[in-house]
């Protein structure tokens, strides 16, 4: 993920000739760009905001819950977690774009480079836990009646995921950095310029959205198509909830990386040449990851919250901890000169 809509990104480039690199981001000579960043300016700060408010509230829930209050997780619970992880680690980077879209990048190279690396980190396997959870889901319903405890192979599947994710954001820690526009953008070396993007690009479509969509799409159609043939059960919500996943994946993904696979065909052959389209592509490259983005903030909505079991769970905390503060709250009115009990009947456990 390079961050596109917080960069004004042009797709043409001059020569540094002291330093032998390529900047994407200077383009300004020939096409004037000011309407792109009046528009990021109001744009992505408003929904950045929306979208670190909302996200940060549903997958903090979920890692709460999936982290110390439920003991007994199973594959799937695990994978959301590291979801909710991830997404929640994705969000907290947003800020940091907000302000860069509205005052320049201020915070220093190295902070350019961490930032767009942790962005890609966890948008990448926030892809990738996706999958995971539909081949769990498939394994479960066509394999085993019953899915089983975690085991080791739960973990070492999610440290793959994260081990990937973290390879494909070295380009980010090895090639942002802040140019003299004071823009946190990739800079390459003059022999690699085109072919790298491009490369880079290209591999994040196939790891971030391919790949991803290929396996969720196969393992929900084979799930979907089980549960029809499954006499005596229920049918209708887990299909609409198995319809409803791969609906959102795709109208927030796709159009994302339609864009990013035209941005990478067009830094190949440079087909646009000109100013209004490199315009028009800017701000569509800025609307449609934005979207995206916003994924992060229906996860939880879509692998937890219309789940029954997680419903029925949420709401047996709530009763208990209503219980424990309302047991409490007894005790605190007691008057100090009475007799009567010195600490709750009842405690906060799961």
């Amino acid at each position: 993920m390079a961050l596109e809509q917080n960069q004004t990104t042009d797709y043409y480039y001059e020569e540094n000739e002291m330093n032998g690199t390529h900047d994407y981001s200077q383009y300004e000579a020939i096409c004037i760009k000011e309407e792109v960043r009046k528009f990021a300016k109001v744009f992505l700060p408003a929904f950045f905001a929306i979208a670190f408010i909302t996200g940060l509230a549903g997958n903090s829930i979920v890692v709460a819950v999936y982290a110390y209050y439920k003991k007994q997780r199973t594959k799937t619970d695990v994978y959301i977690l590291h979801l909710a992880v991830a997404d929640l680690l994705l969000l907290f980077t947003l800020p940091f774009w907000a302000v860069n879209a509205v005052h320049g990048w201020v915070l220093g190279k190295m902070m350019c480079k961490v930032t767009s690396a942790l962005y890609t980190v966890n948008f990448v396997s926030g892809m990738q836990f996706l999958a995971c959870i539909s081949i769990d889901r498939y394994t479960a319903v066509t394999k085993a009646p019953q899915q089983p405890a975690v085991g080791k192979p739960c973990w070492v599947i999610c440290f793959c995921v994260w081990t990937a994710a973290i390879l494909l954001s070295i380009p980010q820690l090895v090639f942002y950095t802040v140019n003299d526009n004071t823009k946190c953008t990739p800079v390459f070396p003059h022999n690699l310029g085109t072919s790298m993007k491009a490369s880079i690009q290209m591999l994040e479509i196939c790891i971030g959205f391919v790949v991803p969509f290929l396996i969720m799409g196969v393992c929900y159609f084979i799930t979907a198509r089980t549960l029809i043939k499954m006499p005596n059960i229920k049918k209708s919500r887990p299909l609409k909830v198995l319809l409803t996943v791969v609906i959102v994946f795709i109208v927030t993904q796709l159009p994302y990386n339609i864009v990013k696979f035209c941005q990478a065909i067009d830094i190949i052959y440079s087909l646009i040449t000109d100013c209004d389209m490199s315009k028009r592509m800017d701000v569509a490259i800025q609307v449609t990851e934005s979207i995206a983005l916003f994924h992060s903030c229906l996860n939880p909505v879509l692998y937890v919250f219309m789940g029954a079991s997680f419903k029925n769970y949420i709401m047996k905390v709530a009763k208990k901890y209503g219980s424990w503060r309302r047991q409490r709250q007894d005790v605190e009115d007691i008057p100090f000169d009475s007799e009567g009990p010195t600490e709750p009947t009842s405690t906060f456990t799961i």
